[in-house]
């Protein structure tokens, strides 16, 4: 009795693709799960990215106070000096200094 190749090939066949079939078939199902998983990680802020924001807020923070502290002393310097418009910038300066230091 002679056997076909057919069916032999139609089995292999079908033995490859139902691993297609059934990957295909996961991937369907949980597509929903590692959207929403996605959607809710960029959605937040992990702790660590929040520190990293506020170490560089604070090291804004710092860079703004020199740079107003030695504006500050330039005015105070020329106010010294009899500069009336200098005076008033000093004022300011260290104004903006102290509601920096709330912050």
């Amino acid at each position: 009795m002679i056997v076909s190749p057919r069916p032999i090939l139609a089995l292999a066949a079908l033995a490859a693709l139902s691993g297609c079939v059934a990957s295909t078939v996961a991937n369907v199902v949980t597509a929903p799960v590692r959207l929403t998983s996605k959607a809710v990680d960029m959605a937040t802020t992990s702790q660590s990215e929040a520190d990293e924001k506020r170490g560089r807020a604070l090291r804004h923070q710092e860079e703004r106070l020199g740079k107003l502290d030695r504006a500050y002393r330039k005015h105070l310097r020329e106010c010294d000096e009899g500069d009336q418009d200098a005076c008033l910038k000093a004022r300011n300066d260290y104004a903006e200094m102290q509601a920096l230091r709330l912050e």
